[in-house]
Formats: C-alpha cells, structure tokens, sequence
C-alpha cells in the first residue's frame, strides 16, 4: 500500500482545481467552502495558501503570472491525484458528532435541556439540507454521466440523504425523550 505523500487537504484543493478553470487562492477558498463544508472541513484560507505553496513546490499546481496570482492544476498534479484516487483507501469516516457527545452526557442536565438541544440540532439540519440543496439545483443540467459536474452531483444527493437520515434519527431520538417524564432516570 503507498505511503500517503501528501495531506488529504492537498488532494482536497487538487480535486477543486480540475474543473478546467484557473482560480486565485481566494476563489479556491471560496470554492471549499461551497462545496467541502458539506462533508470534510473546509481550509482556512491560510491553509489555502499553505497548500498551494507545496503543490506549486512539488510542481503540481502552476502559479500564473498576473495580479493576483491564479493556480492551474499540472499534468503532474492530475497523475499525481488520479494514483491517490487509485491506491490509497479512502478510509472509514470517524463520527466526530458534536451532537451525539452531548446526548451521551445527556444525564448531567434535564431532559428538557436535550430536547432543546436536539431541536436545535433538528433546525440546523433542515437550513444546512436547504443550502445544499441550493448547491444540488445549480449542478442540474450539467450532471449527466460524462459531464463535469455528475460527481460533484452525486456527492450532493449523497449529503442530501445524510442530512435526511439526521432528522430522522433526531425526530426518533426526540420521540424517545417526549415518553418520558420530567426528572425520570434515564
């Protein structure tokens, strides 16, 4: 198995720059946080510039001359992202879930206090599944198999049915807690 050479950020902005457009180092972040947020951690923008310094060092992004600079992703840099695709695993996620941290010390507070929280929780799902949403509809027309944007697609519906799998275990946790009583053991 290969070593990974590189940060997955790096890959990350790799990926963001095959789309056949040159960015500035402010649009790529601008991308990031259009698109990653949804399911990996969108850079800072220090760590924007960081990465493109590496890339543009191990001459897989091209920095272009011009005010402001604007980054092209390398023949060596496609290679260098299509071996990563090919022969890392991609891993299983790690649940790092804010939200189930807080119901499993949920004990140390009133019931009312988690279900206020989880409907929080509940509220902020349906704004986040909203603007991805907003995203999923701008890709429409230019998704099909063989166009740029169908994987960018198929990630969308992919958070589209994840937010939806968070309400609905957040509806059924908060139908558990409505059966019981104020003070109750848990």
């Amino acid at each position: 198995m290969p070593r990974q050479d590189l940060p997955v950020t790096s890959y990350a902005l790799l990926g963001l720059l095959t789309f056949g457009d040159e960015l500035t180092g402010y649009e790529l972040k601008q991308r990031a946080d259009n698109t990653l947020r949804f399911y990996w951690s969108a850079p800072a923008m220090s760590q924007v510039y960081s990465e493109l310094t590496r890339l543009t060092g191990h001459r897989l992004v091209k920095a272009l001359r011009g005010e402001p600079t604007r980054y092209r992703i390398t023949a060596a840099g496609r290679r260098r992202l299509e071996r990563w695709m090919r022969e890392t695993p991609a891993g299983f996620p790690v649940l790092k879930h804010p939200v189930a941290l807080r119901l499993l010390m949920g004990h140390v507070v009133d019931t009312a206090e988690t279900v206020a929280m989880l409907e929080e929780y509940a509220t902020e799902v349906r704004a986040q599944r909203t603007e991805l949403q907003a995203v999923r509809d701008s890709l429409a027309g230019r998704d099909a198999p063989g166009e740029a944007f169908r994987n960018p697609a198929l990630v969308a519906d992919w958070g589209l049915a994840y937010y939806d799998s968070e309400a609905e275990i957040t509806a059924r946790t908060l139908e558990r807690l409505a059966t019981e009583q104020p003070g109750e053991e848990r």
